[in-house]
């Protein structure tokens, strides 16, 4: 099972080691204003899922918030150090 801080490691290795058909980096290439985009359509599937489809359906969506905050954080070189120091 993935951590947060696994799928950190995983996806900086992706940005750093560009595979290709990687669809981490095919995000980071279309750059800031596509990955902000993707975090506000997940963020609404979130909440959506939240009042409407059940536990397990939540947490898929927020999984998927999860996944393109992070390409966001790599794609503007903020660290999980950065993160936690505001929780």
């Amino acid at each position: 099972m993935k951590t947060f801080e696994s799928l950190f490691a995983e996806l900086s290795e992706k940005a750093a080691a560009r595979p290709e058909g990687s669809l981490t980096v095919q995000e980071l290439d279309k750059g800031t204003h596509f990955i902000g985009k993707k975090i506000v359509e997940e963020a609404g599937e979130t909440w959506i899922a939240a009042e409407y489809e059940g536990a397990d359906r939540t947490a898929e969506e927020m999984s998927q918030l999860i996944y393109h905050l992070q390409v966001m954080m790599i794609d503007r070189g903020i660290t999980l150090e950065d993160v936690y120091r505001h929780l």
